[in-house]
């Protein structure tokens, strides 16, 4: 007899048995047996009648799996008293036939997970973990008196109290605050300068709220970036009214003498805001390049713009490329036979198709891709199925490919600024030439149909290029596997004849910049007084008769010193001669930028502190999980009809609940800090 033939008779003997064969498992009063085939046969549970795996050609599965379905109340439909205590004592039991119930080894008991352990009820722990919901997920605040949402709540702990709007809002405050005052210490400890991005949300009243982002370098040299502010700015469209933010935010938290630069929003982002924020920063006396490292565009504004401007202008072929991917993804029918058609081609790609969401540029282009590359299959579908007749011609999957190749452009940019640690700004030059040099060349072409594409996306482009390509360059020339070598070849490639114009003005911006940390750097002037009885400015110090002149006109004398250190540090090699003359780092991928200043600051302890506040210039002014949005985010129903306080409360809470810092001392009574909205 073969196995096969054995391990069969056994599951009929098991399954029908007889006088002189009884079963000997218990599960079998909970399971049936299935013959699938010749060679296999399955336990079907008579509750949830799911299927189980019992003989499978010489296999025999045994019945431990069946007992743990039953025992440990894996089956969903549940059991009774009764099979909880047949179920948990047929293990003890040992064999009673033969010889084995006298000699067996007891088998492996199931036992039920224990209980949970007793933990003492923390009522304060409770409305804080609440508030922290709340803030983490978006929920509204009157979740907190919802009769579903109290009843849930007592069914887990009768003794949880319930919590109003009131008491909840004060605990979000109290998060709110703590985790402020962390943040101000790590500000507060920073070597360098913080540089700022505005974000204009609007609200159904039409009122603007002003996201305040700022940026960073910490004591351990990582580029930080934290939501410092929303402010509401009644009426947005007001040429002073990011100035009030703005100032607000210096003052708030402590930056007067900490601003480096500021990146806008776009649409906000007018010649007069540029120049009286530009104004602004001349009174903080951090106007540096006469505000030329103002960055008045947001990179990934301006990508998303050119991407759904190129989309649009073929939105008649991007229409029948949907409709051809919705036709095989909206059927089982039609999928199947795609598939088929692609086996038989040999068609490589090994892509899925997918329907765009059209609130997310980088999804069109995706599904452009992905049916650019199955064209083929696309065309043979339009022969073996009738049903489908929206099928492109050959010219306009031609032309898919091409808006495919630009699109990739702005992709490849874009997708750098959606990294959840920072890029520096360096990073983002190697891209935004590659775009500036090739819309160029794709403006000039022959094809008219690329012409005809691309000349309107250069123009578009060259605007942002003008406004940021010096920040972009300077921040480059920090990059010790770069420097100026990098600025020389794009600009030569860019600007051809007139390049080494464009270079001076980079060359000549990093040395005014260096000049200015210098100035920074030098020991204050000597304290003075006023001597009111006469009138005249008196140093405090020794002064001889022939320094009277001096002591005098006093007020140059601080001039003068500065004047001469920088005369001095012009007749030898400065800490920026001496890193440009060096020879540049091997370019290798995982290359560190922050680290490499962190390790040589001791070297260029000024250039140092000048690399990192170029290096933390941000270029983008909205969050990673927006870069690649069409529509812009407003401020939901719910967020609108809050306070302003407690919109900030909320949003800058959510943003700095991601690096857990603080938690309140639970079950203190006065915990929870009382604040005036």
């Amino acid at each position: 007899m073969d196995t096969l033939t054995t391990l069969n008779e056994i599951a009929d003997s098991e399954a029908q048995p007889n006088k002189f064969r009884r079963k000997k498992s218990i599960v079998w009063e909970h399971f049936t047996i299935e013959r699938i085939g010749a060679d296999c046969t399955r336990a079907c549970c008579k509750k949830c009648k799911k299927s189980f795996a019992y003989i499978s050609g010489s296999k025999l599965a045994g019945t431990s799996h069946l007992k743990r379905h039953i025992a440990l109340g894996i089956c969903p439909v549940g059991r009774t008293n009764q099979d909880k205590n047949q179920l948990t004592s047929f293990n003890s039991a040992a064999p009673t036939n033969g010889s084995a119930g006298a000699t067996g080894k007891s088998r492996k008991r199931y036992r039920a997970n224990p209980g949970p352990t007793s933990v003492p009820f923390d009522q304060a722990r409770c409305y804080y973990d609440i508030a922290k919901m709340i803030i983490q997920h978006d929920y509204p605040l009157e979740m907190v008196e919802h009769s579903g949402f109290n009843k849930f709540v007592q069914n887990l702990q009768p003794l949880f109290s319930s919590v109003s709007v009131d008491t909840i809002q004060e605990h979000i405050f109290n998060i709110y605050l703590g985790e402020k005052q962390n943040l101000l210490n790590i500000i507060g400890a920073i070597p360098g300068r913080v540089s700022l991005t505005l974000n204009l949300r609007t609200s159904d009243q039409n009122l603007g709220y002003v996201f305040i982002t700022g940026y960073f370098v910490d004591s351990d040299w990582k580029l930080r970036c934290r939501l410092l502010n929303v402010i509401m700015v009644p009426f947005p469209d007001s040429d002073i009214a990011f100035n009030h933010a703005v100032a607000a935010c210096l003052t708030d938290w402590c930056l007067e003498t900490k601003l480096f630069t500021l990146t806008l929003d776009q649409s906000v982002a007018n010649v007069n805001v540029r120049k009286n924020l530009g104004h602004l920063l001349s009174i903080k006396g951090v106007n540096i390049l006469n505000g030329q490292l103002i960055i008045g565009s947001c990179c990934a504004r301006v990508l998303s713009d050119l991407a759904q401007y190129a989309l649009h202008y073929m939105r008649a072929i991007v229409e029948k490329v949907r409709q051809s991917v919705k036709f095989v993804k909206t059927a089982d029918a039609h999928e199947e036979k795609f598939l088929e058609l692609k086996r038989q081609l040999q068609v490589p790609s090994a892509k899925e198709l997918i329907v765009d969401d059209q609130t997310k540029w980088d999804t069109t282009y995706q599904m452009l891709m992905t049916a650019s590359e199955l064209k083929e299959v696309f065309s043979c579908l339009d022969t073996s199925d009738p049903d489908y007749k929206v099928t492109p011609t050959m010219d306009e999957w031609k032309q898919a490919e091409i808006l495919c190749e630009y699109l990739k452009l702005f992709f490849d940019a874009a997708n750098l600024l959606t990294s959840p640690t920072y890029s520096t700004a360096d990073v983002l030059f190697h891209e935004v030439w590659k775009i500036q040099l090739d819309l160029m060349q794709a403006a000039r072409s022959q094809d008219r149909f690329i012409r005809d594409l691309t000349r309107p996306l250069q123009e578009k482009f060259n605007e942002y290029w003008n406004d940021c390509n010096l920040v972009l360059a300077v921040a480059v020339v920090m990059d010790p596997r770069f420097k100026m070598k990098l600025v020389e070849f794009t600009f030569n490639k860019i600007y051809g004849e007139e390049a080494e114009t464009w270079i001076k003005i980079v060359d000549e911006g990093v040395h005014e910049v260096f000049c200015d940390y210098i100035v920074q750097s030098l020991p204050p002037p000597p304290a003075s007084f006023v001597d009111e009885a006469n009138d005249n400015f008196v140093i405090k110090s020794e002064f001889s008769q022939e320094d009277s002149f001096l002591a005098t006109n006093g007020d140059a004398f601080p001039d003068f010193e500065v004047y001469l250190d920088i005369i001095n540090n012009q007749q030898m090699k400065t800490e920026l001669d001496q890193y440009l003359e060096e020879s540049l780092m091997p370019r290798s991928q995982d290359f560190d930028v922050l680290g490499w200043w962190r390790i040589n600051r001791c070297k260029y302890p000024t250039l140092s502190k000048m690399a990192s506040d170029i290096l933390s210039i941000p270029v983008c002014t909205v969050t990673p999980d927006s870069v690649f949005d069409t529509v812009s985010r407003d401020l939901d129903r719910h967020r609108s009809s809050l306070r302003p306080i407690t919109i900030e409360a909320l949003s800058c809470s959510k943003d700095w609940l991601q690096y857990e810092s603080w938690e309140p001392p639970y079950g203190t009574p006065d915990a929870t800090v009382k604040v005036e909205y």
